[in-house]
């Protein structure tokens, strides 16, 4: 039992390592912020601690390997909006995605930010100049993107998101790659986001989206006789993410439970960053079924990290 469970994590924990390494030697100074924790209702419903669990259709954005742990049949259709500054109004964001085990399809539309330089004005006479006040530029940003994967053995696999990012008038192709193992009630995931980190415009005005990489653990228990199956859950950023409010990287702790006949599961989770403001963000969601394998859904995120603060509710159909 544990030569397999070395050999199992092995590849894993070579990948990542591997992936790490080259990803933050060869990354370039860029600024804008694709949150990582933007989409899935029960994904922020659990304070972004999904990237090991990612088992619905979403797992086309949190990770893609985890298509191959769930369901043949998984649809979510989600709205949600972000109410504080620095966005001017509400933003709202949207995602649609489909998969079954070894195939999946997504759409995701999400407002990304950035600190704009600051202004200058006018000085003494002596020609000094005060600094403006920081701005924040804001983006709408459309992905499309199409999910595959392998398994290489029984614990393990590898999968990728191929898609097409358009904003700033511009469409550029990206990729995403994913990594799952999991050996009994354990499991562990790494991601990769924006591994040629797209870019978006020309000149001056071009906005690229940083590479980002994220790790995550996650323990499930089977109800069994118990009324209850619980989900413990925790993610970790690996490399910093530019923000509107200065660079982050946070960590993420979440617990889901369902009751045994999966009519009724809640959630909760909280993150914080680790460098800079640590900006806390609490988390809350409940889903519920309407019918068999059919589930509305919805999470709330309050906290002092304006950037997550909002609410987002859609439909998840599972069979």
């Amino acid at each position: 039992m544990s030569r397999q469970l070395v050999a199992s994590f092995g590849p894993f924990v070579s990948l990542v390592c591997c992936l790490t390494a080259a990803f933050v030697l060869c990354g370039a100074p860029l600024a804008f912020a694709q949150l990582p924790d933007s989409n899935g209702v029960r994904a922020k419903g659990m304070g972004g601690a999904f990237t090991a669990l990612a088992d619905d259709a979403t797992a086309s954005w949190w990770n893609p390997a985890g298509l191959a742990t769930g369901a043949y049949l998984n649809m979510t259709l989600e709205y949600g909006e972000v109410n504080e500054p620095p966005f001017p109004g509400n933003a709202p964001h949207r995602g649609f995605a489909l998969a079954f085990p070894a195939l999946g399809l997504s759409y995701y539309r999400m407002t990304v930010s950035e600190i704009a330089p600051p202004a200058s004005t006018a000085g003494s006479a002596a020609g000094r100049q005060d600094p403006g006040t920081p701005s924040v530029r804001t983006l709408e940003v459309s992905q499309f993107g199409a999910t595959v994967g392998q398994s290489i053995g029984r614990y393990f696999v590898v999968a990728t998101t191929v898609k097409a990012v358009n904003g700033n008038d511009d469409t550029d192709p990206g990729l995403d790659v994913g990594a799952m193992v999991h050996f009994g009630a354990l499991r562990a995931g790494v991601l990769v986001r924006n591994v040629r980190e797209p870019v978006l415009g020309e000149g001056e005005a071009a906005v690229t989206l940083k590479r980002q990489a994220r790790a995550g653990a996650a323990w499930i228990a089977a109800a069994g006789n118990t009324p209850l199956a619980v989900t413990l859950a925790f993610d970790a950023d690996v490399l910093d993410i530019p923000t509107a409010f200065g660079d982050e990287r946070r960590v993420a702790g979440g617990v889901e439970v369902w009751t045994r006949s999966r009519v009724i599961g809640g959630r909760g989770g909280i993150s914080v960053s680790t460098i800079g403001d640590r900006r806390e963000a609490y988390s809350g969601g409940v889903s519920v079924a309407v019918k068999r394998g059919i589930y509305g859904e919805a999470q709330l995120t309050g906290g002092s990290d304006s950037l997550r603060q909002g609410w987002s509710a859609g439909f998840r159909m599972t069979f």
